[in-house]
């Protein structure tokens, strides 16, 4: 009985034959009954008008010497000089155009915050909706 006992070893393998079986099995029903599946119909939402492409910003510079300047940024060409009253009058003509023509103030970091305000306020009184400050980031 003891020469029986040290012949009989753990036995350490695995057998994966049946776990190959049943994963050959589960191959075969899942290529039969993919095709058989019906796409799924997506109803996408409708909108009311066309996006159109975001309209590139007016740019009003205020100079240290507190002089103003206008870009328009959809057209090629160089920033224009004006005054206050030019801007507003030139502000007032894109506006009628477009509406939701966007306008940003690009101040010297030297010209006095009163004038930002001041030309905010012009803003604000031509009923122009979105403004913005353009502000230059930090080098490294």
């Amino acid at each position: 009985m003891i020469s029986r006992r040290s012949t009989m070893r753990p036995m350490s393998d695995i057998n994966v034959v049946p776990y190959i079986d049943v994963m050959l099995v589960l191959l075969v029903i899942f290529m039969i009954t993919a095709p058989l599946m019906n796409s799924g119909q997506i109803d996408l939402p409708s909108v009311g008008k066309s996006l159109a492409p975001p309209v590139a910003p007016l740019e009003v510079i205020i100079n240290k010497d507190s002089t103003l300047a206008l870009n328009d940024r959809s057209e090629e060409g160089p920033e224009r000089n004006v005054t206050r009253e030019e801007l507003i009058e030139l502000l007032k003509q894109k506006q009628a155009q477009n509406a939701d023509q966007p306008v940003v103030i690009s101040a010297d970091k030297n010209v006095r915050y009163e004038e930002v305000i001041s030309i905010m306020d012009v803003l604000q009184q031509q009923k122009i909706k979105k403004v913005g400050l353009l502000a230059q980031t930090k080098g490294r």
